[in-house]
Formats: structure tokens, sequence, C-alpha cells
């Protein structure tokens, strides 16, 4: 059964320009190296129409200035300020919940190296930690894994994770992602990750909406995910809108614990057929 008995939606185009948007990139806007097909010139018309955006992904392995750049040479202009990551909305979390915390990380250089950058003291003292914050990292190992269950077993830290992918899709099938070093964690230690804070978290639904800075009423999320990209937009009452270039085909939509507002084939459904025509909500 699907959200309120209601029949998940035919694929159609929402009815009006939104204030803000966010994008969910590979699988919405890219796949692999390549635009899907729309985005560029569907992008361009929402940044004329002065709209406000920003991209989105949970993958914590390249900078959101990476996938700024990435997006710049693909022909979409970005920059850092654009792209939300989770590490960003790890950052964002960190600074409201543990504001003064040392930071024991199973995560890549990379990560760590932007937490830091944020201020944030790390450590590899596991009995000096406040937190052990837990990412997709492709160095995890047994002392990685040794240091972070002393750290909470013993040391009463906290667990904080970016995202809860299971596995990361790959050309060749697929990587463990954060949810498999979280699990081997939590396991041995007996603690619980106090916050995972990707998408489809309520954690990273207000790094957007502070990011962009647009009332949640107004903005869009356009993704190819139920569960992590229109659950998000539903956490704080945005608009979830469904593109079908990506990982969920229409048939997996009926009894979908989650129900898009909008389902569209491709960014080149996302804007209206008549911008000027009177602005609709869905039922």
């Amino acid at each position: 059964m699907s959200r309120d008995g209601v029949t998940p939606p035919a694929s159609r185009r929402p009815s009006r320009i939104y204030p803000g948007y966010v994008f969910d990139l590979d699988g919405t806007v890219y796949l692999g190296d390549a635009l899907l097909p729309g985005a560029a010139e569907t992008l361009s018309a929402i940044h004329r129409a002065g709209s406000r955006v920003v991209y989105v992904t949970n993958k914590p392995l390249q900078t959101a200035e990476d996938y700024a750049q990435k997006l710049t040479h693909l022909g979409v202009p970005a920059t850092r300020a654009d792209v939300v990551t989770s590490v960003d909305a790890l950052v964002d979390y960190l600074g409201r919940e543990h504001p003064t915390a040392t930071l024991l990380g199973v995560a890549e250089q990379s990560t760590m190296d932007e937490l830091r950058g944020a201020g944030f003291a790390v450590t590899t003292d596991p009995l000096a930690a406040q937190v052990v914050v837990v990412s997709f990292d492709r160095t995890f190992d047994y002392a990685k894994l040794n240091a972070a269950f002393r750290a909470v077993r013993y040391g009463g830290a906290a667990i904080v994770a970016t995202n809860p992918d299971p596995y990361c899709p790959t050309p060749d099938g697929g990587l463990p992602d954060c949810a498999a070093m979280l699990a081997a964690i939590e396991a041995c230690s007996g603690g619980r990750a106090e916050a995972v804070v990707g998408k489809p978290s309520i954690h990273m639904a207000r790094t957007l909406l502070g990011r962009l800075g647009v009332p949640a009423q107004d903005v869009a999320v356009i993704g190819d995910r139920l569960l992590t990209d229109v659950a998000m937009a539903r956490s704080l009452g945005m608009t979830g809108i469904l593109v079908l270039t990506g990982a969920t085909r229409p048939d997996s939509l009926a009894g979908a614990p989650v129900t898009p507002d909008f389902v569209i084939e491709g960014l080149g459904g996302l804007l209206p057929d008549d911008p000027g025509a009177p602005q609709e909500e869905p039922e």
C-alpha cells in the first residue's frame, strides 16, 4: 500500500516552477561520465527563471569541489557552494551537536581532511575520542575496527555516520559502503549510531534547506530513488519528484512505502509545458 492509500502517480510533469531545487547527481543529472538527456537545457532554464539550485550526493569519497568541477566539465556550470555531500551534512551535524568534540575517524583521508578544515580536532587515540566518525572507507581494516571498538566500548564515544548505503554501485557490481563499516563497529562495540546524516535523514534535509535559503514548501527534490531522495523530501515537507533515469523502474512504484508527488521520465519533463500557466499543487 502506498502513502495514505494513494495510487502512485502516473508519469506527469509538475505544473509550477519552484523557487528552490535539489538535484541528486548520478542517475538524475548524469550517468557515469555523461549528462542525461535534457539535463543541461532544463537546468539552464531553471537558472534563467531565477530559482536557486543545489546538487546533493551521499557519496563521501569526492569533495564538493570535485563534484562541482565534474558538473562544469559536463556543461553544467557549478561551484563548490552549489554541491552538498554527506560530509557537509556531517560537518553541520557535528557543529550543532558536538562542536568541541575530538574525532576518531573510520573514513578515508579526504573526509578527515575536510573535518580538520572545518575546525574539528582529530585523534588516533581511541580513549581521547568523543565521537567516532564512520564513512565509506576503502582503507577499512582491523586496526581501524579495533580503534573504533575501544573508543566506543571503553571510552564512551558516540558514533556518527555519513550515509546509510550498504554498498556503492560500480560498473563491475559494487563496493561495500558506509553501512558495512558501521555494522561491524556496532556489532563489536555494542554501541549504536546516534545519527546517520546523509540522505534520507532530516539532517541532510536541513543542510540543503540552509544552503538554498528557501522555505521547504517552495523546494522540489529530484532524484532516482524513492527511499533516499523522495523520502528526504517528505521529511521536511518538500516536493518529491522521482526521475526514471536511474535506480527506480516504473513497476516498482506499486506498493512502495514512499509515494512521489510527481514521476517524470527524465529531466526534460521537469518543467511545466506553460511556465506562465496558473500554478497548482499536486493532489
